[in-house]
């Protein structure tokens, strides 16, 4: 467990300023209690001893403010946890009065006067004690709502002062909720709803923070043309997360808004806790699955305050996970990548975008292993993450030598380095193409999982005295948007008129996020973390269910505003080398395993003895000194015997 140190919130002039206000407030619902409780000379009886003891009744109250979050919130975001403290607070105060009267005054007082001219054993009195509850609930929140409210139609004000654009919001209630507070805060700027469809029935002909749900999403374009008729032009659609449900049609909602020439922006997730903002809306978010829930402070506790080595960190994979440990608290990133204008970009996002973290980027190759080991040495990382690879399936089928130089040997060197640097762990991105493979990709990936679950599995490398280190491989298919995806490819071809090139009509494969597939990366390195050592090597990301190519085609092509076969032609090109039709998740020799981690599997693969992978090796490396691919396919072939066994 990571140990926070907590912090008190600093005493500023605004929190004194507020402190005043519930002392006047609390003094002011005191008297005037009495006031209205006892009329003439009753009130004049019982004003001296109602003063000597107010200053210290007001002392108190401001402790109890103070204990009950009053003092040191805004008033600017004043909501119903803070009505609910107001009330806390009052109610306490009122039985601070209640023990003061029955407790301390009456039993002392034995049916004498309890102040000069004044009858009776209770000074206060039933009436006034509730009396003074809610005057004091009044005189708490009165003011701080009143600036709430001013705050509110100041913002409103701002909006169409700065011609904020008339937005019609499409999601269930609560995303408009969200999305009303942001642009009251000013998180958002320069658009207005005016108006929101809803999917869910339960929301329509309500108002959400004074905004009407006007109907469904089929009355979307009613809706536009009823507010154009009227003089009052809707120019923008904002879509909610709960928008790109199945249910909610969001293809239809973005081809009739593309046709309509209006501009369409998007509410991303706030699960993750960022910031509330405004992207536009991409082709990629229409085409995903449901995405699994991440465990976020499961990451945290991975990284917080660790050094971190991401290999190939200027690629799609890398730099993700490269933002996504700094985001995680990460202390210390060393960022390895062999194209300079790639770490340039990362390691001046990364900085500006302020990550906390101590950011370093070298060039290097993982290649060169005495790089590598020496780099490894002098950083002295925790966790290492190894994104660097040749991934190019049709490129690595002329190129043979080159994927194993880079996706073997690269991966035994960035591993030996990290298990002589002492990490903690390595994790090495892997591909479903490295499941009973047909291509060099997959054949190198292949064997670099090998090496890696039998390091993992060897007891020499196991330290006297310390636990060993975990060496594992990840596995998942094509990630949307990265560099060499097709759907980047499909969008191109679109831009330019077409056609859109597919290999087969029947080519299917998986997809999802590059943030998903991260997040699901560092949490399967939490389980193989775990105390009780838990004996897999190889996780299998879930990637849900495959999507046939060419629909994915028609659809981007359809989402574009464009007719299949009349405006963009698609053309099967033919199967590539090294290509199947369908990917598969796990081979038919290696059980799955369950590991109770939402969106994580794991796999139980061939293992071969790490004296043998060490014999391969050898082969290959005097293999690839004679340039002679015979030789490279034989042993990979051997060390492999799968491979090519599922190319259907």
């Amino acid at each position: 467990m990571i140990k926070r140190m907590i912090r008190l919130p600093q005493f500023t002039l605004r929190n004194l300023l507020i402190a005043t206000h519930d002392a006047l407030a609390t003094g002011l619902a005191l008297f005037a209690s009495f006031y209205l409780r006892f009329e003439g000379d009753m009130f004049s009886d019982r004003l001296p001893l109602l003063l000597r003891i107010l200053p210290y009744f007001v002392a108190f109250s401001v402790v109890v403010c103070y204990v009950s979050n009053l003092t040191t919130t805004k008033w600017r975001f004043i909501s119903l946890p803070d009505a609910l403290n107001i009330l806390r607070a009052a109610t306490i105060l009122t039985l601070a009065l209640v023990v003061l009267d029955y407790v301390f005054v009456a039993p002392n007082t034995h049916g004498k006067p309890v102040a000069p001219n004044v009858q009776g054993a209770f000074f206060l009195g039933k009436i006034t004690i509730i009396l003074y509850w809610f005057l004091q609930v009044f005189f708490l929140s009165a003011l701080r709502f009143a600036y709430r409210y001013f705050r509110y139609t100041r913002a409103r004000h701002h909006a169409r002062a700065e011609n904020a654009a008339p937005a019609l919001l499409v999601g269930r209630a609560a995303d408009a909720e969200v999305l009303l507070r942001s642009i009251e805060s000013g998180a958002v700027k320069r658009i207005w709803p005016i108006g929101v469809l809803s999917p869910s029935p339960a929301d329509r002909g309500q108002f959400i923070r004074n905004i009407p749900v006007l109907g469904a999403i089929d009355d979307f374009e009613d809706v536009i043309r009823d507010f154009e008729a009227r003089g009052k032009p809707i120019a923008r659609v904002v879509m909610a997360p709960s928008a790109f449900e199945p249910d909610s049609k969001p293809e239809a909602i973005l081809m009739r808004a593309r046709r309509l020439g209006m501009i369409v922006s998007r509410l991303p997730s706030l699960e993750s806790g960022e910031t509330p903002r405004l992207t536009n809306v991409a082709v990629e978010d229409l085409l995903l699955r449901p995405s699994e829930a991440i465990d976020y402070a499961r990451l945290e506790t991975l990284v917080k305050g660790k050094s971190v080595i991401v290999t190939g960190g200027g690629g799609s994979i890398g730099s993700e996970i490269c933002e996504r440990v700094t985001t995680f608290g990460a202390s210390r990133l060393l960022v390895i990548e062999n194209s300079e204008p790639a770490l340039y970009a990362i390691t001046e996002a990364l900085i500006e975008s302020g990550a906390a973290a101590e950011i370093d980027g070298r060039i290097a190759d993982i290649r060169d292993r005495e790089r590598i080991m020496r780099l490894m040495s002098e950083f002295k990382p925790d966790i290492v993450f190894h994104a660097a690879a040749l991934k190019h399936v049709p490129i690595l089928e002329r190129d043979w030598s080159e994927g194993v130089k880079t996706n073997i040997f690269g991966s035994v060197n960035v591993a030996d380095a990290a298990l002589a640097a002492g990490a903690k762990a390595m994790v090495m991105i892997s591909t479903d193409k490295a499941i009973e493979p047909v291509s060099m990709l997959g054949l190198t990936k292949r064997f670099a999982e090998m090496y890696c679950q039998a390091l993992d599995h060897d007891p020499a490398t196991q330290p006297d005295g310390k636990p060993r280190m975990r060496l594992i491989s990840v596995r998942f298919g094509n990630v949307l948007a990265s560099n060499g995806s097709v759907v980047p490819k499909f969008k191109a071809q679109i831009e330019a008129g077409g056609p859109v090139t597919v290999t087969h009509p029947d080519m299917v494969r998986y997809f999802m996020t590059i943030r998903e597939a991260c997040d699901l990366v560092l949490t399967a390195a939490t389980h193989a973390m775990t105390p009780a050592r838990p004996d897999v090597s190889v996780y299998v990301l879930n990637m849900g269910q495959p999507v046939k190519i060419v629909d994915l085609a028609e659809r981007m092509i359809r989402l574009s505003g464009l007719q299949p076969g009349y405006d963009i032609e698609i053309v099967f090109s033919g199967m590539r080398p090294g290509e199947r039709l369908n990917e598969i998740l796990f081979a038919s020799e290696e059980p799955s395993i369950e590991i109770g981690v939402a969106g994580v599997m794991a796999a139980k693969p061939n293992e071969p003895p790490m004296q043998v992978l060490r014999k391969w090796l050898a082969m290959l490396e005097e293999a690839i000194a004679r340039d002679d691919p015979a030789t490279i396919r034989a042993v990979l072939k051997d060390a492999v015997p799968e491979f090519g066994s599922n190319a259907a």
